[in-house]
């Protein structure tokens, strides 16, 4: 039986860009791809390259809320946020930290930095077949 990688996956938003700026426009430097670059640092920086992983992605279809990402774990509920920039990429990393140490993945706004307080877009569930795997190893 393989053994499923339990650490939170946050997926940035590569092609994203501040709310109001036209998605369409042409441009590599985005916004999405410097939060991406900033975590990524950060994490190497505070020595949790290893406690969370990063998965580039392209456009989370949540251009009308900014910069975006979604973090996911096995047998938790998954989260899009939006309104994201750079500069929250220490509270994002907090986040992940406690959404990891969460055994559903739900981290009530109270537990974020006051920066993430409202940016949660929407929460999806964990899919049905990592339930059934945590029930039967349990």
């Amino acid at each position: 039986m393989w053994m499923t990688d339990r650490r939170p996956v946050l997926h940035i938003c590569l092609t994203c860009k501040p709310a109001g700026e036209d998605p369409a426009a042409p441009g590599k430097d985005t916004a999405g791809a410097r939060l991406h670059e900033t975590i990524v640092d950060r994490l190497r920086a505070r020595d949790l390259a290893d406690a969370v992983r990063v998965n580039p992605v392209t456009c989370m279809a949540n251009c009308e809320q900014g910069c975006s990402l979604a973090v996911s774990a096995p047998g938790k509920w998954a989260y899009l946020a939006g309104y994201l920039s750079a500069q929250l990429a220490d509270d994002v990393i907090d986040y992940a930290l406690v959404y990891a140490a969460s055994k559903t993945g739900v981290v009530m706004p109270s537990k974020r930095a006051a920066s993430l307080r409202d940016v949660i877009v929407a929460r999806v569930p964990a899919h049905p077949d990592d339930l059934l795997e945590q029930r039967e190893s349990a």
